[in-house]
């Protein structure tokens, strides 16, 4: 298996194991990352999830370059069947995946690597971890929705130097750019993802799924129609568990201050 799983409590960490190859994202692995998030997704037991890469030199070096040699010489249809339709389906289901994930870029983060990470929701660096959008030295723009994503995030200018450069930036640099959001000593990486995790998961699951699809879905949206995104995901809390224990904390913490 290229994808390692282990569980502590209410969360999992997923392990990208392809430490001789980078780590690098061919068919097979995408096919059982997704296979893992449906897994974890029907879960619900399982609050969040960390995503790293095995080793300590890359996260991942992007999609694996023989498989795409073999989609792009069988003509682009192919190519967008077996290749970009597939990297689109695991971005997209990290984005929009109801429960946090966080990736621990323990290394290098190129092209589909840096679309893994630009996808999810949060995202802790090593120190020594780069990132960069290669793709355009191989001929094409980035494929698995990296040249949609990466200028929503970080602006439009800075998000077309990495795409037309193909530049390496540093973990410091990411964070300046909000593409991570914190750097921290290698050695600490897992444990502060792990941290991070234990600060949303310890809130209700409905409150923190509600919170993921309302940014998830109205961030690229006219503010009327993300107001109405939110209002929606509010709508759909107000009959919980995580609101009625909410509500009567706050409410017996404000009765035995009188």
């Amino acid at each position: 298996m290229t994808i390692r799983s282990e569980r502590d409590q209410h969360v999992v960490t997923l392990t990208i194991d392809r430490e001789a190859k980078l780590n690098a994202l061919d068919y097979p692995t995408i096919d059982a990352l997704l296979a893992e998030l449906d897994r974890i997704d029907a879960d619900d037991t399982v609050r969040a999830v960390i995503l790293t890469g095995a080793g300590q030199r890359a996260f991942s070096a992007g999609a694996d370059i023989p498989s795409l040699a073999a989609s792009v010489a069988g003509g682009p249809e192919r190519a967008l069947r077996e290749f970009v339709r597939r990297g689109h389906t695991l971005t997209r289901r990290i984005e929009e995946f109801p429960k946090p994930v966080i990736v621990a870029v323990n290394g290098l983060a190129y092209g589909g690597g840096c679309e893994v990470t630009e996808a999810a929701p949060l995202a802790v660096a090593a120190e020594h971890a780069t990132f960069a959008k290669p793709e355009i030295s191989l001929g094409f723009p980035p494929p698995f929705g990296g040249s949609q994503r990466l200028p929503r995030h970080v602006g439009r200018k800075r998000g077309l130097e990495l795409i037309l450069t193909g530049d390496p930036v540093p973990a410091a640099r990411a964070a300046e750019l909000g593409l991570v959001n914190s750097v921290v000593p290698a050695a600490e990486l897992l444990d502060a993802a792990r941290d991070l995790a234990d600060r949303i998961i310890r809130h209700a699951p409905t409150a923190v799924a509600a919170c993921l699809r309302a940014v998830t879905r109205g961030i690229n949206l006219p503010i009327d129609e993300g107001l109405a995104v939110e209002a929606a995901a509010f709508a759909a809390t107000v009959p919980t568990e995580g609101v009625r224990d909410g509500l009567r904390r706050f409410l017996d913490r404000t009765a035995d201050a009188r």
